[in-house]
């Protein structure tokens, strides 16, 4: 049986124009796994590979890791026990994964030079900015901070993670994690101070 089961084949990210609410699509995978998780696929793709690329900002990256939480999703199909929501299981299986894959990559963590870059690179933003465009230059220049800045500072202000839970997440040390939030949040004062003292 187990040899003419079918294969998870990922559809393009077409989202549906109706979204199911989540009991519905939680019923159909224990009855129809395959319609279940197509419909599954369509309606939460672009959730996950959000969650993803808010960690880690690579659309190519986001798309491989999104496949394999849909794919490790159809795997345990018929043992899963959901007990939160469907989007928030969905959710912290993207961070998961996206943390994992980070730490496969053994990244640095004392690189002052890019830093330095960042820094320099702040454009002079002297005006006065309405509150979107306010949320939208913090957003790019979050986006923009150091690999290993943005990835705690995310962890820490978005995921809500303790700095003993990044550090037991990225296997750093406290100090680590304190020194790279001290980095953002300077590089977030540098940005931000100009505008704010003139509105």
């Amino acid at each position: 049986m187990a040899g003419s089961e079918p294969e998870f084949k990922p559809l393009m990210a077409v989202a549906l124009s109706i979204e199911l609410p989540e009991e519905n699509l939680l019923a159909l995978l224990a009855q129809d796994s395959e319609r279940a998780m197509e419909l599954i696929f369509r309606q939460y793709y672009i959730f996950v590979c959000r969650s993803i690329t808010r960690i880690l900002p690579n659309g190519h990256i986001a798309e491989d890791l999104a496949q394999d939480v849909f794919h490790d999703l159809w795997k345990k199909r018929d043992t899963l026990v959901i007990k939160s929501s469907l989007t928030a299981y969905l959710r912290r299986a993207a961070v998961n994964k996206t943390l994992n894959f980070i730490r496969d990559r053994k990244i640095k963590w004392d690189d002052e030079s890019e830093l330095e870059t960042m820094t320099s690179a702040v454009p002079n933003a002297r005006q006065n900015l309405e509150e979107q465009e306010l949320r939208k230059l913090i957003d790019r220049t979050i986006d923009g901070l150091p690999e290993r800045c943005r990835l705690v500072f995310t962890l820490s202000r978005f995921e809500e993670m303790t700095y003993q839970e990044i550090a037991n997440e990225l296997g750093i040390s406290i100090k680590t994690v304190e020194n790279q939030m001290s980095k953002a949040l300077r590089i977030l004062k540098t940005v931000l101070a100009p505008v704010l003292q003139n509105s």
